[in-house]
């Protein structure tokens, strides 16, 4: 078992593990109805193997690196170790020799959010707890169903109504407890936060739940376990509540802790500009977010009014040295048949959303061509295929003969 304990990012206060305990009981006394987290808390894991993580992929999330009391805990369920693409069609066409693709779409329900469900639910495990509940924009609540399906545990999940069909379907088919809320996704996190409290559930919530970036580190360790010795110079993550940044952070400033990094990636939030807190509050050298009312995008997963690990996620952008851009609903569209036309990798808005926030990184001059550059692909286009027919309508139908398919190619411009 790898010992740790819990630490406020704010004050600094530390605590015992208890599965009661989810903020820093100082810092909690300053948080106001429907703002950022206060006294989000961190897991220090105590002795850090002085070892690479297995490469394994069976072992990627084992007792050695995660706070987890034995591998038993583990669900039977194969998150993580997803790979690292060359992309060399899409190296070529942005002049990047050193661009890498992680395919975090091939995770077992399709999106990054399995790592903390997994985690989550191996936390719920230890404790002898059977109902896990979360508020999502649709990939958090698949990623619980999924993973406590496979662990024989409830899943109870709080969506907007307005959810992606394809992840409504997706949650239901797992055999989760399905709340459609009439409201936001923030409306869906207050609700389950009090859900949690009248009836004793075991709170999932991204962020306020630490192991949730415990969970999402995983993807840090497998992005520098398979680039070393080399280390990305940065690395692009599609930004909603911040904890999967944070949790990339974390991955890379254990490995620091272990003596087997000297260096962290700079890091760089991607936000839809209809949905942009994170962004502006480092253009305004603030330590906080303001409410994005009526915060909406194309990219479902990462729309939220309050970032709710705001706090956290700033200071790792910031203590990497890195920064955020923000992207046009149009350009995330387009970058999904640009990416998929490119890598072989069919993304959802938000994921597809990478690579519109590396053409704007390249161009605002946050991000060289001649950099090592990661960008974090998070969920699957299968998830929101409505999305992805905007940018890529499907022709018209032909007659069934050869001279259908010349005429439809000439019309096209296409060669026979």
């Amino acid at each position: 078992m790898a010992s740790f304990h819990l630490r406020c990012g704010e004050c600094g206060t530390t605590y015992a593990e208890d599965p009661t305990r989810l903020v820093c009981s100082v810092c909690a006394e300053h948080q106001e109805p429907g703002g950022s987290l206060r006294g989000v808390l961190e897991v220090v894991v105590e002795s850090l193997p002085q070892v690479w993580p297995a490469e394994d992929p069976g072992q990627r999330f084992n007792a050695d690196w995660l706070p987890i009391s034995t591998p038993a805990s583990c669900p039977p369920f194969p998150v993580g170790a997803t790979p690292l693409l060359d992309a060399p069609a899409l190296r070529a066409h942005l002049d990047m020799p050193r661009l890498w693709i992680k395919d975090d779409t091939r995770n077992p329900s399709g999106s990054t959010k399995d790592r903390a469900s997994y985690l989550v639910t191996a936390k719920a495990r230890d404790y002898g707890l059977q109902t896990i509940a979360t508020a999502s924009t649709g990939n958090a609540a698949t990623a619980l169903a999924a993973v406590a399906a496979a662990a024989a545990k409830r899943a109870v999940v709080f969506v907007p109504a307005a959810a992606p069909q394809a992840k409504l379907i997706q949650m239901l088919s797992y055999g989760a407890t399905v709340f459609r809320v009439d409201g936001s996704y923030d409306d869906a996190f207050e609700l389950c936060v009090d859900a949690c409290r009248a009836f004793g559930w075991y709170n999932r919530n991204t962020g306020i739940n630490p192991f949730t970036i415990e969970g999402k580190k995983t993807a840090g360790l497998e992005i520098a376990a398979d680039l070393a010795p080399e280390v990305p110079d940065v690395i692009l993550v599609p930004t909603g509540d911040g904890v999967i940044l944070s949790g990339v952070a974390k991955g890379f400033t254990d490995l620091m802790r272990a003596g087997l990094l000297t260096r962290v990636p700079r890091l760089v939030a991607v936000q839809p500009e209809g949905s942009a807190a994170m962004v502006h509050a480092l253009r305004t050298d603030a330590e906080d977010v303001w409410a994005v009312h009526g915060a909406k995008s194309v990219a479902d997963s990462l729309v939220v009014q309050v970032p709710r690990n705001a706090r956290c996620c700033l200071r790792e952008i910031r203590a990497s040295g890195g920064d955020g851009v923000t992207v046009t609903d149009d350009a995330i569209l387009a970058a999904i048949p640009a990416l998929a036309r490119r890598t072989g990798v069919f993304a959802e808005p938000a994921g597809a959303a990478a690579l519109a926030g590396l053409e704007a990184a390249l161009a605002a001059g946050v991000v060289e061509r001649d950099e090592r550059v990661v960008l974090l692909v998070t969920g699957t286009g299968l998830k929101d295929v409505a999305a992805a027919a905007r940018a890529v309508p499907p022709p018209d139908p032909i007659a069934p003969s050869l001279a259908a398919v010349v005429e439809s190619l000439e019309r096209a411009g296409g060669a026979v």
